[in-house]
């Protein structure tokens, strides 16, 4: 360092997660950032420990896929280059609404989601990252505490094998996922705790990955069938080709209906879905992995942006913000537009400013508010989801989006402002506007689908497959 030149400052980031990794990027252009994870991180594209939800399906949506792509440049490319597929919705999606509808597929479609396993986009991402030498992992390491005060967090206290020491900080974040303890650390520095909001459908999920039947390994679509709120037990399922030709089928069922670790079962559950395309796919797919299960789907909220009192020094990212039943999807791409908007913060503000944590704070609530609104909006109306019962503006958000869903299936242009929304390339108030609001009240629609739309060549390569069997 030249004379004169101010100090590097430093980070501590918790958790070697996604999101995680995504902030280390963040914070790599204003400190030298470490990298706290209490596991030790896998080197290739296999499970990572305590990442249940990683074995069901995920899709990165296309508001995601363009926050990744502007943290880390060509990272998509990277992961296609991998095996990773760009699907282009609603080309290359067969969906089912929750209130029953078919949608119809577009020639041109402007939204590209991103399909690959979790564990191949856990490590395409974390190679890149750990590339950058202002980033420093440091694994088998747990955080007991933060040190600081109620008014600043310098720092973390961490144990690694038999030792423990203090690592002091100018900016903590917290993207240690569900399990994250920031509310007891915040009360530990004497701080209130802050409100929280769990809504929990009691969704289970089983998933298995099959060998793609027939022709169908390259190019098949998405094939989903979504649950509906008002028919208990609430059933859904959904297909998601991911790379090295496989199928990787998740589904899922509310209390009373939930889906069993039975190999023999799978199959069969599949079938009771409100329509049984997904089990009449499978029925002759070879299975290359048993069934996994998970319970672990409840929605949950931390209002850490509304707290009255806020510490410099530390801000909370991720799931540790809220954590969303996965059958929407919408998890990666909130953190990964939370870390987008964290960085812009950076870029106008030190991160050692008064202030800045909570400008952090309130910039990325703004993504987990748009995911928050969308799964709730659904998962609100099931028996038991929460303590709370669904508000009337809840009710009245979902008969108008049970109106634009209708819209939606029988209208392409009310469909592409439906899916400027579920990509999350647009907030849920944009289905309020005017033009959205024409084309659910007076635009012109087309009959509803009778079923599925797959064509003809992808229902014939199925078809082949199980004539063979």
């Amino acid at each position: 360092m030249s004379d004169g030149a101010a100090p590097r400052r430093t980070a501590v980031v918790i958790g070697g997660g996604m999101t995680g990794m995504l902030a280390a990027v963040a914070l790599a252009d204003h400190a030298d950032v470490t990298v706290i994870e209490r596991d030790v991180l896998p080197d290739g594209p296999r499970p990572r420990k305590g990442l249940p939800q990683a074995r069901h399906a995920h899709v990165l949506w296309s508001g995601g896929v363009k926050a990744l792509e502007e943290l880390l440049p060509g990272s998509i490319d990277q992961l296609v280059d991998h095996g990773a597929r760009k699907a282009h919705i609603m080309t290359d999606l067969v969906s089912k609404a929750p209130s029953g509808q078919w949608f119809r597929r577009f020639n041109h479609a402007r939204h590209a989601n991103l399909l690959c396993s979790r564990d191949l986009l856990d490590a395409v991402i974390r190679v890149r990252v750990l590339q950058d030498q202002r980033i420093t992992l440091q694994q088998r390491t747990e955080l007991l505490t933060l040190e600081g005060t109620a008014d600043r967090v310098s720092g973390v206290r961490i144990r690694s094998a038999h030792s423990e020491t203090t690592l002091t900080a100018d900016l903590v974040i917290d993207a240690s996922g569900r399990a994250s303890r920031a509310p007891a650390w915040l009360q530990e520095l004497g701080l209130p705790p802050v409100s929280e909001r769990k809504v929990d459908a009691g969704v289970g999920y089983a998933s298995r990955i099959y060998r793609a039947p027939g022709s169908t390994a390259d190019g098949f679509p998405i094939v989903n069938v979504q649950a509906d709120p008002r028919s208990t037990p609430g059933k859904g399922g959904i297909i998601t080709p991911i790379e090295g030709g496989r199928w990787l089928v998740t589904l899922a069922g509310t209390r009373g209906g939930q889906p069993t670790a039975d190999n023999d079962a799978f199959v069969a559950f599949a079938l009771t879905l409100p329509h049984p395309i997904i089990g009449e796919l499978i029925r002759h797919a070879e299975p290359e992995t048993d069934v996994i299960t998970t319970h672990s789907t409840a929605n949950k909220r931390r209002y850490y942006e509304k707290a009255r009192h806020w510490p410099d020094g530390f801000a909370v990212l991720g799931d540790a913000v809220a954590g969303y039943n996965p059958v929407y999807g919408h998890g990666l791409s909130a953190s990964a537009q939370s870390v987008v908007a964290t960085r812009r913060i950076l870029r106008q503000h030190d991160l050692r400013s008064p202030g800045t944590a909570r400008r952090i704070q309130k910039a990325a609530a703004r993504p987990v508010d748009n995911a928050w609104n969308l799964a709730v909006g659904q998962d609100v109306f099931y028996p038991g989801a929460s303590d709370q019962p669904p508000t009337r503006t809840e009710k009245a958000l979902a008969a108008f989006i049970d109106k634009a869903v209708d819209a939606g299936s029988r209208n392409p242009h009310a469909l592409r402002l439906l899916l400027d929304v579920m990509s999350m390339e647009a907030p849920p108030a944009r289905l309020l506007m005017p033009d959205m609001l024409a084309l659910v009240y007076l635009g012109r629609k087309k009959p509803l689908l009778a079923g599925p739309p797959l064509t003809e060549q992808e229902r014939k390569g199925a078809e082949a497959a199980a004539l063979r069997a």
